[in-house]
């Protein structure tokens, strides 16, 4: 049996401290015999060691009772959702089965953790968190709308646990599912102050140095900020209390991720960001004064200072899709500085703030629809709600119809219409590949290409070099890419065959010694019966025709006539083949680049945004057009790809040296001097492997910034020659571009 598991004197007091208050909480939506079964079980499964602590160290029990208060506290949830989340460990750890939990606890409870389990299928096949797809997927599999919200704020809790933890690869992972799945299904659920906290944690841990620099910037100028505040809402508050308004006035400055996301938008440092803060004016008035009050603080505001309207945003006529009301002006304040002013009432900053919990407390809640469907049908539900929450025990969500969801081996998601075979995802994947395939391995069974995909789906595509794309293919595809793919295919294949054809022609006619024309020919073609050119070399491909038949009807039509010479139609349509063919056989990038080691022989280019030569670190991106683009891992649109493209990025790698160069580009700037150029000319010329294309260099009050492009082998040479650049006097920088 394993160790069992260990509480610290600390731990011990949280989890007494946390169930206590849990237990007040929620202790009349509990059910008899709730309490007393939940506790029984849970020192059970401590005493005999069945729940262990996780890979950050954390215990889960005590995660469990932080996470349960933060769905009470923050969201609204209750008795279903509180004891899932308790019983959530032992069910991972096998340790109790959800069919002992529905009898023990009720369906509610049961479907909730049905939810959370096979969203943890999910994982476990790897996925590619930054898709939108998988974001998609894993909605449609909570099945429970309770599941989102308990995963949201396990992850809240969880990036509030591991700030010293010493796994900084499992820390990075966890903070990039925050900032691009968490903090994103927050947003949409209206929860601010829940998704403001994951996004500046996972930029605390993803990116340090920047989240200390603007907190340091923050705490540096907040007495400064303070008495701006001061200053700004002093006028207002005479003003609106002689208007009659009830009202609280707070200043609220911007998250630091807000902030490090406008200081990257705007290319600009800490000082340049002129909207740090926003005041907010919160009123307190009945439900059917509330327009009236927000428009009414409106005018008084836009009478005292400028406003702008560029940046007016009325989401009081027509709230966001989350539920979220609220007038926003930017003004022109005292020292002519722009300040955002919000205009709520009570109600609105109740659901601004808890999101989905506040809801059910009031009505008259509109949306605008744009929302994901089920989750605008969720609030609705609260909204008509009497009995709170817990309407959501009888909510199941409805799958989408139209739309399927399938892992590549690697665990990128791919999306396909209701539908769509293994073919469609091998033709997704590349032409080469869909022309190639033979079948799938779905969740490890072999199946034929005709299956048809079904959301969750693992598929490993399976390839064989003799398969090649028939007609009927047209009929077992579902996607329009895929035909277009197959139609293109199958045209390759008849020009490839008609070309082959044709050399056998040739050679039947010098046999006979026979000297063919191509106006006679093509009349030859239409004497037995065929309009295109490509059914008569398809015939003959396939055996239909036989070259005995076309060198008769050819005799026969030549008899009497004169052969027809010079330059046509069909001769320039030849030529044109030919000059295609050859421009396929020219010289081309000897240096082996192996693409995900599954794939061979595919077409790529080299990206031109980064350049990457031989060395780089490299990845493959697949283009919209089915083609594969090779960045270096440190291009400037890595990031951006990675994070809304990540199912077309591909593993490629440098396997084999040859004899290719690569145009680069460097920058280089220092102090101007007598002979800097040729100084810097010298060192390319010295090396007999380096070719110098071109310079530009500009001059300007004593300094010089200027481009030397080169042609070189690979990266090493690149990195020897800027070493020695940078020994050149006066030369401060040197930089690849």
């Amino acid at each position: 049996m394993s160790e069992k598991l260990n509480f610290t004197i600390n731990e011990r007091e949280q989890a007494y401290e946390l169930y206590t208050e849990l237990k007040e909480q929620i202790a009349s939506n509990l059910e008899v015999g709730d309490e007393a079964k939940l506790k029984a079980h849970l020192v059970k499964s401590i005493q005999e060691g069945m729940v262990q602590r996780d890979s950050f160290g954390l215990n889960p029990i005590l995660t469990a009772l932080q996470t349960a208060k933060l769905v009470v506290e923050e969201i609204g949830l209750r008795r279903d959702a509180v004891v899932a989340v308790m019983l959530r460990p032992s069910v991972e750890q096998g340790f109790i089965t959800i069919e002992e939990i529905k009898t023990e606890y009720g369906e509610a409870v049961a479907r909730i953790l049905h939810g959370l389990e096979r969203i943890q299928e999910l994982y476990q096949k790897n996925p590619v968190i930054e898709s939108e797809n998988f974001r998609n997927l894993l909605l449609s599999f909570a099945e429970d709308m309770r599941v989102i919200l308990i995963m949201i704020a396990d992850r809240v809790n969880l990036m509030r646990q591991i700030r010293d933890t010493a796994n900084e690869q499992a820390k990075l992972e966890v903070s990039q599912e925050a900032a691009y799945l968490y903090a994103p299904l927050a947003h949409k659920l209206g929860l601010y102050k829940l998704k403001s906290e994951l996004e500046d944690l996972s930029l605390k841990y993803m990116e340090h140095d920047a989240y200390y620099h603007i907190k340091e910037k923050l705490n540096a100028t907040k007495q400064a900020r303070d008495a701006y505040i001061k200053n700004f809402i002093g006028p207002i508050e005479e003003k609106l209390k002689a208007a009659g308004l009830t009202f609280h006035m707070k200043g609220r400055t911007k998250s630091i991720h807000s902030i490090w996301q406008k200081m990257k938008k705007q290319k600009c440092e800490f000082e340049g960001v002129y909207d740090l803060f926003a005041i907010r004016i919160i009123i307190d008035c009945p439900l059917e004064m509330e327009k009236q009050s927000c428009w009414q603080t409106f005018a008084i505001i836009t009478d005292m200072y400028t406003s702008n309207p560029k940046r007016m945003r009325d989401w009081l006529s027509v709230p966001k899709s989350n539920g979220y009301e609220s007038l926003h002006i930017t003004v022109l304040g005292p020292q002519n500085k722009w300040v955002e002013v919000q205009i709520r009432t009570e109600r609105m900053d109740e659901i601004a703030e808890r999101g989905v919990a506040a809801h059910w407390r009031y009505k008259g809640v509109k949306a605008e629809g744009s929302l994901d469907e089920w989750l605008t049908g969720i609030r609705q539900m609260l909204e008509n709600a009497t009995e709170g929450l817990e309407v959501m025990d009888q909510f199941k969500m409805e799958l989408q119809d139209e739309e399927v969801y399938v892992f590549t081996p690697k665990g990128d998601l791919l999306k396909f219409p209701k539908g769509a075979t293994v073919l469609d995802m091998a033709y997704h994947i590349h032409s080469k590949v869909g022309s190639a395939c033979t079948g799938a391995r779905i969740n490890n069974k072999v199946v034929t290409f005709r299956q048809v995909l079904q959301s969750g789906d693992q598929v490993e595509i399976l390839t064989s070099s003799t398969q090649k794309p028939k007609q009927e293919w047209l009929n077992i595809v579902k996607t329009s890419r895929a035909k277009a793919k197959i139609k293109l295919a199958l045209k390759e294949t008849q020009q490839k065959e008609a070309i082959l054809v044709k050399e056998m022609l040739e050679r039947k006619f010098k046999n006979r010694k026979i000297e063919q024309d191509e106006s006679l020919m093509m009349r030859t073609m239409k004497k037995l019966g065929y309009k295109e050119a490509s059914d008569f070399y398809r015939d003959i491909a396939n055996e239909v025709l036989d070259t005995a038949t076309v060198l008769d009807k050819y005799l026969e039509l030549q008899q009497g006539e004169k052969s027809i010479t010079g330059d046509n139609m069909a001769r320039s349509a030849e030529e044109f083949i030919l000059e295609e063919h050859l421009s396929n056989n020219m010289p081309q990038n000897d240096d082996v680049l192996v693409i995900d080691k599954n794939l061979k022989g595919i077409d790529y280019q080299l990206a031109h945004c980064c350049n990457p030569i031989y060395g780089d670190n490299v990845f493959g991106f697949v283009t919209a057009g089915g083609g594969i683009k090779i960045h270096r891992c440190d291009c400037p649109n890595a990031a951006e790809m990675r994070r809304r493209f990540g199912y077309r990025i591909v593993k490629a790698k440098w396997s084999g040296k040859g004899s290719s160069q690569y145009s680069i580009t460097l920058r280089v700037i220092g102090i101007d001097d007598l002979g800097i150029v040729n100084n810097l000319t010298s060192i390319i010329s010295k090396d007999e492997k380096l070719v110098l294309r071109s310079i530009n260099i500009d001059s300007n009050d004593g300094l010089f910034q200027g481009n030397l492009v080169i042609m070189i082998n690979d990266n090493t040479r690149l990195e020897s020659l800027i070493k020695k650049l940078r020994t050149v006097k006066g030369v401060k920088q040197v930089m690849r571009i």
